[in-house]
């Protein structure tokens, strides 16, 4: 005679559990885990308190300060004179640092109210005329020199 086996079944799994299991690990590995920061522009900004900021008396000569305003409306002016952010004011920024020589002022003033894109290629611009011209006081010694 044939003897019928018996159908084991499978028992189903608890799943009751799995979510907070789940979470528990999330939260773990977000607490243990080191996240870097970003660093951002190396470029320090002046407080926003003015009664903290140290007023210093000097005679500066005003030739050898260039003066860039960048108002509310996205406009540059440098030294009271209409320009755009083009480019070209690298050449400008250059032609002044060449002319004044080392100790020179490039006096930044930028609205509130102005565009922070506009203002970081700004910055930019005013950082790759300088980069372009990272040799210059080592070829003017050079030049005095001959």
């Amino acid at each position: 005679m044939f003897r019928r086996r018996k159908q084991h079944s499978v028992p189903g799994l608890n799943t009751a559990s799995t979510a907070d299991i789940s979470f528990m690990l999330l939260i773990f590995f977000l607490i243990t885990t080191s996240m870097d920061s970003d660093k951002g522009l190396g470029r320090g900004l002046p407080p926003l308190d003015p009664e903290e900021q140290q007023q210093q008396e000097m005679d500066i000569d005003r030739n050898k300060v260039l003066t860039i305003h960048l108002l509310e409306d996205g406009s540059l002016t440098i030294n009271d004179e209409k320009t755009e952010l083009t480019p070209a004011i690298r050449k400008r920024i250059k032609q002044f640092i060449v002319k004044t020589g080392p100790k020179h002022i490039i006096e930044l003033h930028v609205n509130r109210e102005a565009d922070y894109d506009t203002y970081f290629r700004l910055q930019n611009q005013l950082v790759k005329s300088y980069a372009e011209l990272k040799d210059y006081p080592q070829r003017i010694q050079e030049i005095e020199e001959k």
